[in-house]
């Protein structure tokens, strides 16, 4: 009998609780917020903590290298990360 697995998907970085920190693997979109995250530092391979969100949930305030990041987080859903 033929048996289908499924394939855990990834988490995105508006996923990531506070304190955690996480690399990020892929960027998903081909419009120019992509462009515009990739500007901002946002690049595969790098690695941010999630530092504290708003009030109300959004924005989301990120540590990236030496600088902190606010960023929105419809914008976090776009970007595929992995837990460290």
């Amino acid at each position: 009998m033929l048996r289908l697995l499924e394939t855990p998907t990834m988490p995105t970085l508006d996923q990531i609780p506070v304190g955690q920190r996480a690399r990020i693997e892929a960027l998903h979109g081909s419009d120019g917020l992509v462009q515009r995250l990739y500007e901002m530092g946002l690049l595969e391979g790098e690695e941010v903590e999630v530092i504290a969100l708003a009030p109300m949930g959004d924005p989301m305030e990120l540590q990236l290298r030496d600088y902190r990041l606010s960023l929105r987080c419809s914008e976090a859903a776009r970007i595929q990360v992995t837990p460290l």
